[in-house]
């Protein structure tokens, strides 16, 4: 399963690339495709009020489930276990170039489903709305957010904040157990 969307907005023009790998997402995969749409689009137009970014910009989504996001976080984080959500920064520390008439990539996301499915009920959320939260997360990673420092945590979740409510999703840290979102 793979699916592709163009998305313009306040993001530029935006290529977001979905590519499925697992049959666990069958099931919500035309439910959570806009979600993916709107949450990258809404994290990297916001990114662009403090970062220069380019006008086309690429960013690839890969849904998949809790066996290969392991293999990810175990071969590029030296944690041998599940989590919700990584990404892959194109460029370290938001130092994007910017290269006029070309798209930059800027990254790649990977949600796990089982993950993302189980803190979603355990924290009695919308499937849709910790899956948005997700990606809004993964995308900050990509433009150079962290959350390794309490200043940088708060900043980052402040914005994740500012961004969810923007596309009518309640503050994630207001009286959650987020976790897992550690990359």
């Amino acid at each position: 399963m793979q699916a592709e969307s163009a998305y313009s907005g306040n993001a530029g023009n935006l290529t977001i690339d979905i590519d499925v790998d697992s049959e666990l997402w069958a099931g919500a995969i035309d439910a959570l495709h806009p979600c993916a749409e709107q949450a990258v689009s809404a994290a990297i137009g916001a990114g662009r009020a403090t970062i220069d970014l380019p006008d086309e910009l690429e960013v690839s989504v890969l849904l998949t489930s809790d066996a290969r996001q392991r293999v990810l976080n175990r071969d590029f984080r030296g944690k041998d276990a599940p989590t919700n959500v990584l990404s892959f920064p194109a460029y370290e520390g938001g130092d994007v170039p910017n290269r006029p008439g070309q798209a930059l990539p800027l990254g790649d996301i990977s949600v796990a489903f089982e993950t993302m499915k189980q803190e979603a009920e355990t924290q009695d959320l919308p499937i849709e709305a910790h899956f948005t939260h997700l990606l809004v997360h993964g995308a900050l990673h990509l433009l150079g957010f962290d959350h390794e420092v309490p200043e940088d945590a708060e900043r980052m979740e402040r914005l994740e904040t500012e961004i969810l409510a923007g596309l009518g999703i309640a503050d994630p840290y207001a009286n959650s157990i987020v976790d897992g979102m550690e990359e």
